[in-house]
């Protein structure tokens, strides 16, 4: 099963065969998501009928997003019920190799784009004979930029008679606000949806028509393509947030809101070597100058770029006045690549620039983007990242952006974590420009630095201390309540605020979820937390229920 970041809840579905016509029939296709505190479960159900009077093969594909893990697969076969057994991602593929040559039916998971892994499977199907497939994968929602977002998409090659998808979401705390939006949110298909918000409930439902089916804009004679996506705040407080609790776990959400943003000191650590020629290039000049137009009056920020070299606009940080910020947009539309790629000394270079600039009540922040491996000066990985570690020493996050599929990504994401940051990749497409403007968004407002999460009675927890909490972000810490006794478990908030030292604690008001969910949840937050914290975003484990 899969298990490494993304930003949204996907899927796509698509079941296909060589022979095409009338030779088989997708009766019935529902996807059921019920989302309860963040934590999303999703239900595939289709049902495929073989017309022709011969056995066939029949493929299902589906698409799951790459921080979601498949929980059940089962498939209906003549009265039969088979189940499949979930195993680790590298216990799988080894397994499926195995069975495929034996002529069995197996299931696999592998990587398809930003987002998404696919999971395949076959089966043949005898002469008018019906096989219902049952997909259920789950996951934990992230929040980003002020918002959880619910992907579903779908391709199923045919119009289908029986097609529904339903959304149910509850959240104790009250939802905010509800949408649905995506490419099968168009007015053609306005009147296929119904949406309905009361209070800490949602509800989405998806009927197309098999006309609406083929006529809409992402449709046609091989049915829809396209996707809906559900995208929902809770309501917020300046209090702890939302605390669930099962039979001794527990997951907390807190992110506060009304707090005042904390000014900036930010450096941009640009790769110039001659990798990023092209369109790299360019896409970096526009989203860096759109960026620095983002900057606030208060901000203080520096620019460099580097080959086997480095280049600065300032060798200091200076204030985001009109006057620096166009000269800074000066230099970066000039910034020319060339030359090899000197990582550890820009870094270096970056983190001197921060820590020679100290200010009381503000944030420090180091951005890297780059798109090679370092092939000057230094260009040992450990060596590089020791150096790194030793330069920072805890006071700043670094966040490394990895430009295309050939970047050493795992150096990166390990450089990364190790200085309470995040990598990310940014994928060579058109849209390159708005993937580095949307990370920068999501970094853009500091409301909280230095934040420590402490849980008197708690134990087994997942990570307490943030560098930082942004805007629209989220931190979430799970972990186990000391014998299971809710009346000696008391969570603590200590952070720094603008120019003061914050601490919450308040009255425990807890909500009891399901044990199963809770499990599940804790399994989850374990390898893998919010944007504010830091994880290595390996594989899930399997769950025993």
């Amino acid at each position: 099963c899969p298990g490494s970041s993304g930003r949204l809840l996907g899927l796509s579905f698509l079941l296909k065969e060589e022979i095409k016509g009338d030779d088989w029939d997708i009766y019935s296709f529902h996807i059921n998501s019920t989302v309860i505190g963040r934590y999303a479960t999703t239900v595939i159900t289709s049902r495929v009928a073989n017309r022709i009077e011969e056995s066939k093969e029949i493929e299902f594909h589906v698409q799951i997003p790459k921080n979601a893990f498949i929980s059940k697969f089962r498939m209906f076969i003549d009265g039969q019920v088979y189940d499949g057994v979930v195993k680790t991602k590298e216990q799988a593929q080894q397994q499926y190799t195995q069975a495929v040559s034996r002529g069995e039916s197996a299931g696999i998971v592998s990587s398809v784009g930003r987002t998404m892994e696919e999971f395949k499977t076959s089966v043949t199907v005898a002469a008018h004979k019906k096989v219902t497939f049952e997909l259920t994968y789950e996951e934990l929602l992230k929040r980003t930029r002020g918002k959880y977002e619910l992907q579903i998409h779908t391709r199923p090659m045919q119009p289908v008679k029986d097609f529904k998808v339903d959304v149910y979401i509850y959240e104790k705390a009250g939802i905010s606000f509800i949408d649905v939006k995506g490419g099968l949110s168009t007015k053609a298909l306005a009147n296929a949806i119904t949406k309905t918000h009361a209070d800490n409930k949602a509800w989405v439902y998806f009927y197309p028509t098999v006309d609406q089916q083929k006529t809409c804009d992402s449709c046609g004679e091989q049915g829809m393509n396209g996707d809906l996506v559900i995208v929902y705040d809770v309501n917020r407080d300046t209090g702890l947030g939302d605390i669930k609790t099962s039979d001794g776990y527990f997951v907390h959400h807190f992110a506060p809101s009304s707090l005042p943003r904390i000014p900036k000191n930010i450096v941009f650590i640009i790769d110039q070597s001659g990798s990023m020629s092209g369109r790299k290039m360019e896409q970096t000049r526009i989203a860096l100058v759109h960026i620095l137009n983002d900057l606030a009056g208060d901000d203080f920020f520096g620019v460099i770029s580097f080959d086997s070299q480095i280049f600065h606009w300032k060798r200091e940080l200076v204030q985001a006045t009109s006057v620096n910020l166009e000269e800074a947009k000066e230099f970066a539309r000039n910034i020319m690549e060339r030359g090899a790629t000197d990582i550890n000394a820009a870094v270096l270079e970056g983190a001197r620039m921060l820590n020679a600039h100290p200010r009381e009540g503000s944030a420090s922040i180091l951005i890297l983007l780059t798109d090679g491996d370092p092939t000057s000066g230094v260009t040992n990985f450990e060596i590089i990242q020791s150096n790194v570690r030793r330069a920072i020493a805890g006071k700043f996050p670094l966040y490394c952006l990895g430009f295309g599929f050939d970047v050493k990504f795992e150096f990166l994401e390990k450089m990364s974590l190790e200085n309470n940051g995040v990598a990310r990749r940014i994928y060579e497409d058109s849209d390159a420009d708005v993937q580095l403007k949307g990370f920068y968004e999501e970094v853009a407002t500091p409301l909280l630095t230095d934040v420590t999460m402490i849980y008197l009675g708690g134990t087994n927890l997942t990570q307490t201390n943030f560098s930082q909490y942004y805007n629209g972000s989220e931190i979430v810490v799970a972990g186990e309540i000391m014998d299971n006794d809710i009346e000696t478990f008391s969570p603590q908030v200590v952070a720094i605020s603008i120019l003061e030292y914050w601490t919450l604690e308040e009255e425990l008001t807890v909500e009891q979820v399901s044990l199963v969910s809770m499990r599940r949840k804790v399994n989850i937050s374990l390898v893998k937390c919010s944007f504010c914290g830091n994880s290595w975003e390996k594989n899930f484990p399997t769950t025993e229920e």
